[in-house]
């Protein structure tokens, strides 16, 4: 059997169960962080006398950023996340710092920028041994079931 050495992440051979139902688990978190940044939106919009909406994108994109980036830095996970018991560990098996949710964060904007980026996400997600979207490739960064950490 073979046993990843370049990483404290589990091994997804040897241990399945940190792997199991983790890219679904990721589509419907991403889904809950989506409708909570909307909803944060609107009282964005609302204090901003409306004229949020003439930069509405921008607008979004800055409170799913900073949202993304306090939430992963303050347990791992977003609350999407949280709720689907789920959380991102780096290369040595540790929670993400605000340097490391940063760098995700700002790994997930870009891809959500290149639609053919998202889309090797996405495809890399459902594909690999450890659900891993690119982000996750270039940072060494994991996606695993908390119930079994």
């Amino acid at each position: 059997m073979f046993i990843d050495t370049s990483s404290a992440l589990p091994d997804p051979v040897a241990q399945p169960e940190f792997y199991d139902g983790v890219a679904v688990k990721r589509g419907i978190a991403w889904a809950i962080d989506v409708t909570v940044i909307a909803l944060m939106v609107v009282p964005a919009v609302v204090l901003t006398a409306f004229v949020g909406l003439f930069f509405l994108p921008f607008l979004y994109a800055a409170i799913s950023f900073v949202y993304r980036v306090l939430t992963i830095a303050g347990g791992s996970a977003t609350w999407g996340m949280r709720l689907m018991a789920i959380e991102l560990r780096d290369t040595a098996g540790r929670r993400l710092d605000l340097g490391q949710a940063f760098l995700h964060t700002l790994g997930y904007t870009v891809s959500w920028a290149f639609a053919p980026l998202q889309l090797i996400s996405v495809i890399l997600m459902l594909a690999t041994e450890r659900g891993q979207g690119l982000s996750d490739h270039v940072m060494g960064t994991a996606a695993l079931n908390r119930r079994a950490i």
